[in-house]
């Protein structure tokens, strides 16, 4: 193994003084990164499908234990069938899970629903359904798992650009839920601050993912990709990337954010 023997300093100017600091005397120049999750306890909302598949085996790839919590079942190792806007049943299944495996280090609130329907057409109870799954189950998941969670835990929330930064004709309620979740993410993360736990969301803009295939066709999936300036649609693994890393000690100085990733979208 290699390693290079340096005396690194670094003059820090606070203030009016300036402080020397050592760095790290040794480095080792053909270590690998080694898995950024390994051993961690993780829950994924919404993880049979689309980007929440997306996530559960990045996760799982970095060497978390996940567990993923869908209507239906998923195609993993761990997988409950959960419908997380219901408060009961999210705390019953939650404390199951923190029980079998003594603590939850990671939570991902994923699920969700973008039913395309009028403001005018729309009546209580489709308003309901996407605030309970899209934004109501962000706190059922949340409090349940707060038991279980310690310092160093992470929970990232999947908002949307549609809470963030535009609005759609047809997804009134789904945009109220996802603007929710950032409101919640901040609200939170101060709360939990004290505790060691951050509290993050993401922000996607177009991900191909089976619901997206289903509510847009060909012309206007090109339509948004013509405003995208990186000129491609997103992949559930972009997501999932964020996640991971949000997800991971590396973001340990990250809490009460949004990070948007939408192929520069939103700010064109």
């Amino acid at each position: 193994m290699l390693f290079v023997k340096r005396n690194l300093f670094r003059d820090i100017h606070v203030g009016a003084e300036t402080v020397k600091f050592k760095l790290n005397s040794s480095l080792d120049l053909s270590e690998k990164r080694g898995k950024m999750l390994k051993g961690k306890i993780a829950i994924v909302t919404g993880g049979s499908k689309g980007i929440g598949k997306g996530i559960a085996d990045k996760l799982s790839k970095e060497g978390a234990k996940v567990i993923v919590l869908d209507l239906e079942k998923a195609k993993t190792k761990y997988s409950v069938i959960c419908d997380v806007s219901k408060f009961d049943e999210v705390q019953k299944v939650i404390l199951d899970i923190g029980k079998k495996f003594g603590r939850i280090d990671i939570l991902v609130n994923n699920a969700g629903i973008y039913p395309f329907q009028n403001l005018r057409e729309m009546n209580e109870k489709d308003w309901d359904r996407a605030i309970d799954i899209d934004l109501k189950s962000v706190f059922n998941c949340s409090k349940a798992v707060l038991g279980f969670m310690g310092k160093g835990g992470k929970i990232v929330n999947i908002s949307s650009i549609a809470g963030s930064r535009v609005g759609f004709s047809g997804l009134t309620h789904y945009c109220s839920a996802k603007a929710g979740i950032i409101g919640f993410t901040r609200a939170a993360a101060l709360e939990l601050a004290s505790k060691g736990i951050n509290v993050n969301a993401i922000a996607p803009g177009l991900i191909i993912t089976p619901g997206v295939l289903k509510g847009l066709d060909k012309k206007g999936i090109e339509g948004t990709i013509g405003m995208v300036p990186l000129k491609r649609a997103g992949q559930p693994e972009d997501i999932a990337n964020a996640a991971a890393f949000l997800a991971s000690s590396d973001a340990d100085y990250i809490t009460g954010e949004t990070i948007v990733v939408d192929g520069g979208w939103t700010t064109s």
